[in-house]
């Protein structure tokens, strides 16, 4: 499986989101970057989820139908003609992390290359979305983000 080299001019893997991607702050989706997608890609799809959260959880963030020539979002935005989905918040798009008490949680961005259009209900939990984007993807690549 191919690897993706995703990242964000926001926040370094494995170090701390900046507040205002938080939902107390002004919860704007980070900015992404990403290259090495696979030629064989017909589509991406974006999932944000608590590592952290107990088992069955909703995203914090899952949008599929991302054009594969695509090398990155902006903040705040998604790609048009995409399908957002349904957050943990029960809105469609992003929705920031809460802070925690203790150790911070971590928060896993993954974006998968998808060699055919995916489907995948408007209210699925993490799990289950994950569950169908790892048995289809041809390649990923992942970053974490602390809160």
């Amino acid at each position: 499986m191919t690897g993706i080299d995703l990242r964000s001019p926001a926040f370094a893997d494995h170090e701390h989101l900046p507040h205002n991607h938080a939902r107390s702050g002004d919860n704007i989706s980070p900015p992404l970057s990403w290259s090495g997608v696979p030629r064989e890609a017909s589509e991406l799809a974006l999932l944000c989820e608590s590592v952290d959260a107990p088992p069955g959880g909703l995203p914090l963030w899952l949008v599929t139908g991302i054009d594969p020539r695509r090398t990155g979002l902006a903040a705040g935005t998604s790609h048009p003609g995409s399908h957002v989905h349904r957050n943990g918040y029960g809105e469609n798009g992003w929705g920031g992390p809460i802070a925690s008490h203790g150790e911070p949680h971590r928060y896993a961005f993954c974006l998968y290359a998808l060699p055919a259009p995916v489907s995948i209900p408007h209210d699925v939990t993490a799990d289950a979305a994950r569950e169908v984007l790892d048995d289809q993807s041809v390649g990923h690549g992942i970053l974490v983000g602390l809160y």
